[in-house]
Order: structure tokens, then sequence, then C-alpha cells
């Protein structure tokens, strides 16, 4: 400090505009004590105008007076100002232990300079919004709870559940039959929480084989196995940080995939196959599934500890049968939905078909009633669903009714009367009863059993997961 004192000060002056571009300074009601030549070259004002306004007044879009007041240092900021984005540092000034202001300084001595940068880096930078912009539409939750469309009283206690815990950062865990609209709820609970500016990343683990499931979650480092990808690949907890990342069909995760999962949730990092840094994660999870967890937990197929590390908050989705009061207003909004799609208008249902539709027992939920209507606007020739527009097993519904009571009753009281079913169940009896032979023989290998059945390994994996065959 003593050879400080024997410096001139307008040397200490150049000093500062030669080594801190431009630099201004303010106090802690954010008024403007110094800024330099540089600084008021570039924003078309001289150092008498500037010192004594308030720093807003002087510099568009800043945060001098932000972190004055908090104390907390802004680095490398991106800061628009005469039409260019500047790249500027603020730091909190502490004299004495007290904090009396702050200091900005924002890079490039000269335009000269800025432009020089500009043609370097503005395609990269041009390109880094497109993907930010592609990446952020790709990955926002795309429904609300005014999707939510019901009122019955189990449905009703359930959306008001996942609304009062949409702000919390807790796990969520939602069961429900197939078709019943667990993702909806998941997309809900995100877009109403504290990261919903940040993405939704979804996954279903029953449709991802076993063998990649690994890679998708958690990301691999370049050359981690042959056919990496050069660089490597992020995987989707890391594409998920800060905001949310739901897992469907968690019952079908594999168990030794449950436990990498249990270690992400406890240690809140993520390591990508073949690393050796963990990354950490700030992600919330949440699972669903259509399978009982708790009995998969007694017979050891899920992990007790990742069972209630998931299971913080519960929300039952009612299937559709047992609130058939709502199935009015659910078929009315996909009227809508559906007629958008067709580019149709005011489509109705007429009152036997509503009739129909409450009596009917909707073993595939809002997803089937949804392919029902869709059907019948493709038939339909005037404005109002009728009976002769409904899928066949749908209108003979009464008479199937009655006949397969009657056959029941005989098969009952009559041994030798062979139980009748429906075609569609004997067909899938027979196909799962085939799956689970040919998986015995393979000894668990899908791939080979896929093979064996001369089918697709999709259609395999589909088949699995419809018929619940691990």
């Amino acid at each position: 400090m003593k050879g400080l004192a024997h410096i001139p000060y307008h040397w200490l002056e150049e000093i500062i505009n030669l080594a801190a571009e431009r630099i201004v300074l303010v106090d802690r009601k954010g008024i403007i004590q110094y800024i330099n030549s540089g600084y008021c070259e570039f924003i078309g004002t001289t150092a008498e105008s500037a010192i004594g306004k308030h720093v807003q007044d002087v510099i568009e879009n800043t945060r001098m007076h932000i972190v004055a007041q908090t104390g907390h240092a802004d680095l490398a900021a991106v800061q628009s100002i005469n039409g260019s984005d500047m790249i500027a540092n603020r730091f909190p000034l502490i004299v004495d232990g007290e904090l009396v202001g702050a200091v900005g300084t924002v890079m490039f001595r000269n335009p000269e300079e800025w432009w020089h940068y500009q043609t370097k880096i503005q395609a990269l930078v041009e390109e880094l919004k497109y993907y930010k912009n592609r990446f952020e539409k790709e990955l926002k939750s795309k429904y609300s709870f005014n999707d939510l469309i019901g009122n019955s009283q189990a449905f009703s206690a359930s959306k008001k559940l996942a609304e009062r815990v949409s702000g919390s950062q807790s796990s969520v865990l939602l069961l429900g039959e197939s078709g019943t609209g667990k993702e909806l709820f998941a997309h809900a609970i995100h877009s109403s929480s504290t990261r919903a500016a940040f993405p939704f990343v979804p996954i279903n683990c029953a449709s991802i084989p076993e063998h990649l499931l690994e890679s998708e979650l958690f990301g691999y480092e370049e050359g981690a196995f042959t056919g990496a990808k050069k660089g490597g690949k992020k995987g989707q907890f890391q594409n998920a940080n800060f905001g949310t990342i739901f897992l469907d069909e968690i019952g079908d995760m594999p168990l030794s995939m449950q436990s990498k999962l249990l270690r992400i949730l406890q240690e809140k990092e993520v390591q990508r196959i073949g690393g050796q840094k963990s990354t950490p994660v700030d992600v919330r999870v949440i699972a669903a599934t259509h399978r009982d967890l708790e009995k998969m937990v007694q017979e050891g197929e899920f992990r007790q500890d990742l069972y209630y590390r998931l299971n913080v908050i519960k929300i039952e989705i009612p299937p559709l049968r047992k609130r058939k009061e709502d199935i009015q207003i659910i078929g009315k909004h996909l009227l809508k939905k559906l007629s958008r799609k067709f580019h149709r208008t005011e489509i109705n249902l007429s009152a036997d078909v509503i009739a129909r539709l409450q009596n009917h027992l909707w073993p595939g939920n809002i997803r089937e009633l949804e392919n029902v209507l869709e059907r019948a606007i493709n038939v339909l020739d005037g404005k109002t669903i009728e009976l002769i527009h409904l899928p066949l097993y749908l209108r003979d519904h009464e008479e199937n009714q009655s006949l397969h009571q009657k056959l029941t009753f005989e098969a009952a009281n009559n041994p030798s009367v062979f139980p009748v079913q429906p075609l569609k169940e004997t067909v899938a009896q027979a196909e799962k009863q085939s799956i689970q032979n040919v998986l015995r023989v393979t000894q668990g290998n899908k791939l080979e059993a896929a093979k064996l059945l001369e089918i697709s390994k999709t259609s395999f994996y589909e088949k699995c997961k419809l018929y619940g065959i691990k």
C-alpha cells in the first residue's frame, strides 16, 4: 500500500483502464461513484454525467445494485448493452469486513475487440440458442391439472392430493391400471412445481431393453463399450437436472438396475458407464406402475429400500369402472380433442351411447374410451354418435353379458360343460402360456425366446409387459 500512495492518481486511473477493460463502481444504494472512460465511451456518456446517478439510469440491464445489496457475486453473466451481448462480472466490495458497494467489469476494451469476438463465436451462440429452444420444447410438461377431467369423489381426491404436493420436492409414486392417466398426473405435478421451468424427462422402464436401460438413465463415457458414441453421452438423469424425471412402469425395472437407481436417489449424484467421477444431480422423481409393488417386495421382485424411497407420497388413480359418473364428461373432452384431429365440429353422444359406455367395465380405461370414440368418428356421417357407430363388442354388450351369464351358470351346475369365454381371452391365455413355456426353454433369455417364437424383439417385450411376464 505504501508503494501505491506514491503513484500519481492519473497513473492509477490509466492502469485501471488498461487492466480492467470497462469498470464501474457503485455504493450500497446503487449510486455510481466511479466509471472509467472505456465504459463511458461504449455506452455514449461521460463520467461527469454518470457519477452520482443510479446505475439503472445509466447502464441498461444492469444488476450492479442487486450485488451491492446482497453481497453475492454475479460472475460471467451475459448482459445486453446497445444490442450486443457482453460478458459481465460483478463483485461485492467489502472493506474492513463491511459491504460498502459493488464493482463491475465488462470484457472487451473497445468495439473493435467485440466485433472480432462476435465474428468468431456468433454462429456458435446462434446454434446453442437453437438447440436450447429445441431441448426446452421437447422436455417441457405438456399437461396441467386443467387437463385432468373428472368430478367423481375418488378422482377428485387424487387430483387434490396431487395439486397439494406439486410444490414439494419429495418423490411421488403414482399407482393405477394401464390407461388411467398416470403420465398426465406426472406432467401436471411438474408443471405446477417450482421445477416447471426446467426439464420434464419421461422414461418408460418397460419399453427399454434391460441391457440399454443403464446407459439410457446414467449415460456413458467415450469408449465405454463397443458402439459408444464419440465424446460419450449424457444420461437422462443429467438431462433432467433441476427438473423432474418420470419413471413410468417402475415395477418392470430389473433388480440390478433398482440398486443403481437407489444409489442415485440417496447420493444425488450419477456416474456414467465407464466413467470414474460422479456428477451431482438435483432431480425430483415421479414413478408410476400398474403393478402391486408391496406384493413384489414380499416376493423379492422389488427392493424394499427403493420402494420406501419412492413411496414418500402415494397417489392412487382410480380406474374408469370406479368413476363411471365421469365417463360422460371425459367423453365430451375427448371428442373435442378428436374433433380437432379430424377437422370435425360439434360431435355429440346420444343418450343410448352414454348409457352403454357407462355399463362397460373399461379394462383399457381412458385409453380404451378414446380408441372407441376415434373409431366412432371415423364411421360417423352426421354429428351424433349412435349405438351403430360403436364397436361390435360394445353394441352387443347386453346380449353377450346375458349369454355369458347363462353359460357360466350351466358350467357351474354341469361339470361336463366346457367353460365358455370370449375368443379374445382364450387367445390371450394361449399366447401367455406359449411365452412362459419358451422362456423356460431359454432359461429366461428373452432375445432367444423371441427368435424361437419368430416375432420381433419389440413385439416380444410388449407381450411380456401385457401379460405381466418378467
